[in-house]
């Protein structure tokens, strides 16, 4: 059977139809798969009931993976190419790290020097309502700029932290990921190594922009967000059991919403294809 793409919103996303990923794709359709990537930046195959380490193979036609070795505390023992966002308890009974991941607006590891080209989210357990996932384009979000705008931002960098909405929960993860991650300033506008078209990447993680203040860099860092994220160039995905969801981190950015019942679990696994050097570590006086 033929793969085919059913597109999930105007803005972005597509839906894979056809695609068993219980066995090893063949090089035609990891040709569709990859163009359909480029294509819509986010693609939805439901109903994949793979192992662990089918995830981990399929996710290595996109390229080399993550250890994610910057953030040990939530990486998988067994399987470091694989990221826990869940919130099940700590063997000790204390509340998971990841249970807040993604919890603002942000593209993966965009506070490292090799910022992730994909990620895939396996979805093993979800509540019965809520926890969804907001996809912005930044192609887009990026065209819409007035070319004076556009022309302000191009030289600028934003300075990406490596934190997370409501994480108070672990003095010792927070200590540890201060030490492993420091703040790297990455450019607001980046071209995409594979189609060439300029994207914002920008997110709530940036502080400031390299060279200015917090409080010069602040209205231009909530407008270029709130900018980016306008309801029309938004794809909401509502998790099911069993989804496997592949992003471009080089032209989207997301939001993980936490209107959910906690007494719910919810656990999620991915990994993260590592993309192209990018950015550099921030002095200390322009990420303050």
């Amino acid at each position: 059977m033929a793969i085919e793409c059913r597109p999930l919103s105007f803005a972005l996303g597509a839906e894979i139809l056809g695609l068993d990923l219980h066995f090893p794709i063949s090089d035609s359709d990891w040709e569709s798969v990859h163009q359909a990537f480029l294509q819509y930046g986010v693609l939805l195959i439901r109903g994949q009931s793979i192992s662990r380490e089918q995830h981990i193979a399929f996710s290595r036609r996109f390229g080399d993976l993550d250890e994610h070795k910057s953030l040990p505390m939530d990486r998988n023992a067994t399987f470091p190419e694989l990221l826990m966002v869940t919130n099940d308890q700590k063997p000790d009974g204390s509340p998971s790290n990841s249970r807040y991941t993604g919890q603002m607006w942000h593209s993966d590891m965009s506070f490292t020097l090799a910022p992730a080209l994909g990620s895939l989210l396996r979805a093993v357990e979800v509540p019965p309502v809520g926890g969804d996932t907001l996809f912005a384009n930044m192609y887009v979000a990026y065209d819409a700029l007035s070319e004076r705008m556009k022309q302000m931002i191009e030289g600028l960098n934003g300075i990406h932290h490596s934190e997370r909405k409501n994480s108070g929960l672990s003095t010792s993860w927070e200590k540890e990921n201060q030490r492993l991650n420091p703040p790297v300033a990455q450019p607001v506008v980046r071209v995409h190594p594979e189609t060439g078209r300029k994207a914002l990447y920008i997110g709530e993680k940036v502080k400031c922009f390299e060279g200015m203040t917090p409080e010069e860099s602040k209205p231009l860092i909530d407008f270029l967000v709130g900018h980016a994220t306008r309801p029309h160039f938004v794809y909401r995905h509502s998790w099911q059991p069993k989804d496997l969801l592949i992003w471009d981190n080089r032209c989207t950015a997301h939001l993980a919403l936490g209107d959910y019942d906690p007494r719910y679990r919810r656990h999620l696994e991915r990994t993260t294809v590592l993309g192209t050097p990018s950015g550099h570590i921030a002095e200390i006086g322009a990420a303050a």
